[in-house]
């Protein structure tokens, strides 16, 4: 998973190949064709194991009995820590799955569904913050949703551009206060 998400951030879904991933894996073709039947299946794969770590680390802060605000702080560290060591992860999101939204509704697996489990860690964050008088009670989750992801996807567009003017962690309280201002 992690070098198809390297080469798939890399090259893109259509620049990568079942060739190139099994010359970079030192595999054959073959063997891979034995675990993922086709591209999409793979890229599908790719989105479920992506989104599972991002929705590992924010559903351990969503069980910490702390206010709204210090589980965005601590989802904005670890969502830069993996920018700065796996930015794969991240950049696979943004040049793969939202870039190519198409080809993936196609299927049965259409929509949000690959990436569910993270989107349900954001919505019970969001929830949790609404629940706690920390965030506007009525607000429509998408632009929720935006507000606290697309900060963070323009930060690893940013990071991944080289343009920061430091280190993409020493953003962290900026990220997360304009995250939680803009969801309170």
């Amino acid at each position: 998973m992690s070098c198809s998400l390297k080469l798939f951030a890399k090259k893109g879904f259509y620049h990568t190949t079942i060739p190139l991933l099994a010359k970079e894996l030192k595999m054959s073709v073959g063997n891979i064709y034995n675990y993922f039947p086709s591209k999409i299946n793979l890229a599908k794969s790719a989105i479920r194991f992506a989104s599972g770590i991002l929705a590992s680390s924010l559903q351990d802060i969503n069980k910490k009995n702390i206010p709204a605000r210090e589980k965005i702080e601590l989802f904005v560290q670890d969502y830069l820590e993996i920018i700065q060591h796996s930015p794969e992860v991240i950049e696979f999101f943004l040049r793969v799955y939202l870039a190519n939204r198409d080809l993936f509704e196609e299927n049965e697996d259409g929509g949000f569904q690959l990436a569910e489990a993270f989107v349900k860690e954001v919505e019970e964050l969001i929830q949790y913050g609404i629940r706690n008088y920390e965030f506007r009670k009525s607000q429509d989750f998408f632009v929720s949703f935006s507000v606290l992801t697309g900060i963070l996807g323009a930060f690893t567009f940013l990071s991944g551009e080289n343009v920061l003017d430091r280190d993409v962690s020493s953003y962290k309280k900026e990220i997360s206060d304009a995250i939680y201002k803009g969801l309170s």
